[in-house]
């Protein structure tokens, strides 16, 4: 397996990742999620995503129960969460400071893990100031519930 640095970070993660979307969830339960991880694991990618999006959070639920079923070493290997699309609720979309905490929090406890290494903007939101979102995701690092962040299809 090809390992790369994660940005201009220490970090080394697979060159390939495993995701979970349109599957976990929808297609993939458990028991084959299971499979899937200690193949990949096995095969050296220590990098899983996921988003708080991908089937209304079943998928990180799912991915959870699978990591925790395995008993992978949570210094063997990196997970990433995305916000932006939490529900349907006007407090659950976006990039507020409230959301990305609230969604922060809903995601840690469905992976079952203390920390995100990598958390992800998953879209921009003209409504929010970036100000406000770059302040929340500073606090989510001090708090210690993310090392890294960063942002999924923006545009330069």
């Amino acid at each position: 397996m090809e390992y790369r640095r994660l940005g201009k970070s220490g970090l080394k993660i697979s060159a390939l990742s495993l995701g979970s979307w349109v599957t976990f969830g929808k297609q993939v339960q458990t028991e084959d999620a299971k499979i899937l991880l200690k193949t990949a694991y096995d095969a050296g990618v220590n990098f899983f995503d996921n988003a708080e999006g991908y089937e209304a959070g079943k998928s990180e639920k799912i991915m959870g129960e699978a990591i925790k079923n395995l008993g992978l070493s949570r210094d063997t290997f990196a997970v990433s969460s995305k916000v932006f699309w939490g529900g349907t609720q006007k407090m659950q979309l976006g990039l507020s400071a409230k959301h990305v905490r609230d969604s922060c929090d809903l995601a840690l406890k469905r992976l079952q893990v203390e920390y995100l290494d990598l958390y992800y903007c998953h879209r921009p939101d003209i409504d929010t100031p970036i100000e406000e979102t770059v302040r929340a995701m500073h606090n989510l690092i001090l708090q210690g519930k993310i090392i890294y962040w960063g942002t999924s299809e923006w545009s330069a």
